[in-house]
Parts: structure tokens; C-alpha cells; sequence
């Protein structure tokens, strides 16, 4: 399995990356974000891509992604009924993976739905496989909070958060509302919001 890849930009096709590696040319099809980075890359200078490849009788394909999250979140995609690797990167090329994360956290299937080839059912399919592998963690993007590293959150926590937004604030005030409730002692999801909405 071939799962990064670090090379020179050869050629940008509209569809795909021709990278050298070692004077092997990859033919990577890109998320947006990965084909940003790499169209980005000074003349002489190497790009780096998270890849996937799929092997089918149709034959193999190679999916390059910005980094190991987007590429987690597209490996999660594709295997909701009707979402082929296609539908998947069009997703996460019109979406940031933090914003797919939230509109499944939040059930928002309007959002998804705004991306072309998404239809209603197919929104609210994603929502209901997808729901409760959605992390806390991952809503933030995996940033800090508070300048330190994120802990590992529980489904308590997960809970809290998805219920905060739901209230209307930001997946970043909820998280950071969550980890001081927790901080101060909160243990079961109905502690964690009681403490959260009290902090907001």
C-alpha cells in the first residue's frame, strides 16, 4: 500500500498530480487542498501528498490528500453506501474537513448537500453512518486548546460538544467550554453542559 508520497511536481493536470519520486512519475488524483499545496511548490523544490490506493477491476487509482486527517475523513466518506472516491473528493474539495466534521456533528444536511452531486438522501445518509464517529477532537481540527494539546475526549464529552452547538455556539467555544468543565471536576455528559453553559 502506498500511503505518502514526497517528490517534484512534474506536470498539474486538471485531474490529477504527475509526481516524481525517485524517477518513478505518480499519476495522484488530488483534494483540492492537496492539489493547492502541490501547485504551490517552487520549481526544484519537493511536495509532499497523503495517498490511498484503491484497486478495482476497473483498474487502480492513486488519491493524494493534504494530510493524514483529510485523508481519514475521505477513507470514512467512501464507505457510506453511495459515496464513491469521486463524490468524496468533491466533498472535501468544497469543504474544509473540519466543516464536513461539524455539518455530520450537527446533522446540518443542507450543507452538505450545497456541494454538486450531493443530493438530500445522500447528505442525510453520510449523517446517519457518520454521526458518531465524529470526534470533539476532530471538530477542532485537531488544534490546541488553550496552547496545550488536546487531550483524547470521551463520549461524554463528544455529547457536550455536539449539544453546545447545537445551542448555536462555535465548535471551538464548545470544546474549550467542555475542557474547562472538565477541568473543574464534571464527569457525565449532563455535568460536562451544565458546567460548559455556565463558562459561556
Amino acid at each position: 500500500m502506498i500511503g505518502y508520497l514526497k517528490g517534484r511536481v512534474k506536470y498539474l493536470a486538471p485531474d490529477y498530480v504527475l509526481l516524481e519520486v525517485n524517477g518513478v512519475g505518480y499519476e495522484v488524483v488530488c483534494s483540492g487542498a492537496a492539489f493547492s499545496r502541490l501547485s504551490g511548490v517552487r520549481a526544484g523544490e519537493e511536495g509532499e501528498v497523503y495517498t490511498y490506493l484503491r484497486v478495482q477491476e476497473d483498474g487502480v487509482s492513486l488519491f493524494g490528500f493534504a494530510d493524514i486527517k483529510e485523508k481519514e475523513l475521505f477513507l470514512r466518506l467512501t464507505s457510506v453506501q453511495g459515496v464513491g472516491a469521486k463524490l468524496a473528493l468533491a466533498i472535501l474539495s468544497a469543504m474544509r474537513p473540519s466543516d464536513v466534521s461539524e455539518a455530520i456533528a450537527t446533522a446540518d444536511s443542507k450543507r452538505l448537500s450545497a456541494v454538486k452531486g450531493v443530493g438530500k438522501k445522500t447528505a442525510e445518509r453520510i449523517i446517519l453512518e457518520l454521526h458518531g464517529q465524529i470526534s470533539a477532537d476532530e471538530l477542532l481540527g485537531a488544534e490546541n486548546v488553550g496552547g496545550r494539546s488536546s487531550a483524547p475526549v470521551s463520549s461524554e464529552d463528544d455529547d457536550a460538544v455536539a449539544a453546545l452547538m447545537n445551542l448555536g455556539f462555535t465548535r471551538q467555544e464548545s470544546v474549550q467550554a467542555v475542557s474547562r468543565a472538565r477541568a473543574k471536576g464534571a464527569s457525565t455528559a449532563e455535568e460536562i453542559l451544565a458546567l460548559a453553559l455556565r463558562g459561556m
